[in-house]
């Protein structure tokens, strides 16, 4: 056994460790939670498969009345965050989170699992998650390999939603849509909670995961520098803050710039007091936790009643 294989040539506190013989020690995320029907709202879910050479995945919930609704139910596609290198959908309070948001706004969700740097360096998350997306809009015409998306998923009603680093991510998907078109699925409104965006500070962690990384003008990271960034295709933004979070200026700067683009939609942005970052997925009992979840499903079903009249 090679005696430095235990050496460590890379770590970023409470993220992960790299040692010299390759292996990745996380600190965050590990817990997981199987799929079922939740106790507390009934709400099943299940894990469905989009690649399987790379594991690309969903978690899938479906609220308890979608087999006794006598429409289809709008559709949240929802990324989650962990700098891009730690979580998942399966961690308990995602889990939570979205058997909550599920029940609440009787909408059926689909959760990315994304492959993680930096063993798969971005922008290999972006790239999961457009298949992924890709692989739901197969589902429009109701022929697609996953029953409960043909069943109950209505295509032409679907958001988008994020938090910090998965923020990021639906941003660059709500992006790529415009850019490529979502095939059959149309976006009516993103949710972004404490995104991650890059300012004019130098994110080591960033350049680590990122080996391609474009600097300062990278429109992945910067997304304001994005020359197309007021051409996004989508009618409705909400944005959340919060007092403490050490990226509150950042989606901030996000909302002033997308406000003042010239963009032809509307964004919104909720700022909590006192509180810091994704505390919602920390405490989701606390009054101001209970009052994000009600904003976001406020938000999606204000949306829904627009569309169906």
């Amino acid at each position: 056994m090679d005696p430095t294989s235990d050496e460590i040539v890379r770590e970023f506190p409470r993220l992960f460790r790299v040692y010299k013989d390759g292996r990745i020690e996380r600190f965050l995320g590990l817990e997981t939670t199987p799929p079922g029907t939740d106790p507390q709202t009934a709400v099943i879910s299940k894990d469905v498969t989009v690649n399987s050479q790379t594991g690309v995945s969903l978690r899938l919930y479906l609220p308890p009345n979608a087999a006794s609704s006598s429409h289809k139910l709008p559709l949240l596609i929802y990324i989650h965050g962990g700098a891009f290198c730690v979580c998942a959908p399966f961690n308990p309070a995602y889990h939570r989170h979205l058997n909550a948001v599920a029940a609440q706004a009787n909408v059926v969700i689909a959760s990315v699992h994304y492959r993680l740097a930096p063993e798969h360096p971005l922008p290999i998350c972006y790239d999961d998650t457009w298949e992924a997306i890709q692989w739901t809009s197969s589902h429009a015409t109701g022929n697609g390999p996953e029953p409960w998306l043909n069943d109950h998923a209505d295509l032409g009603v679907v958001f988008l939603a994020g938090d910090s680093a998965g923020a990021n991510i639906a941003h660059n998907m709500a992006m790529r849509g415009t850019a490529e078109g979502f095939g059959d699925l149309k976006l009516e409104g993103m949710v972004l909670i404490h995104p991650y965006f890059g300012n004019e500070k130098k994110d080591e962690l960033v350049e680590y995961l990122y080996p391609t990384y474009g600097g300062p003008d990278d429109p992945k990271i910067h997304v304001t520098k994005d020359p197309n960034f007021s051409g996004l295709k989508c009618p409705r933004v909400l944005v959340f803050l919060s007092e403490k979070d050490f990226l509150r200026d950042r989606g901030a700067s996000y909302y002033e710039a997308l406000k003042n683009s010239g963009w032809k939609g509307v964004v919104e942005m909720v700022d909590f007091e006192g509180e810091e970052h994704v505390f919602h997925l920390f405490d989701p009992t606390k009054e101001k936790s209970v009052a994000l979840v009600t904003r976001f499903i406020s938000f999606m079903k204000q949306i829904e009643v627009d569309v169906r009249g």
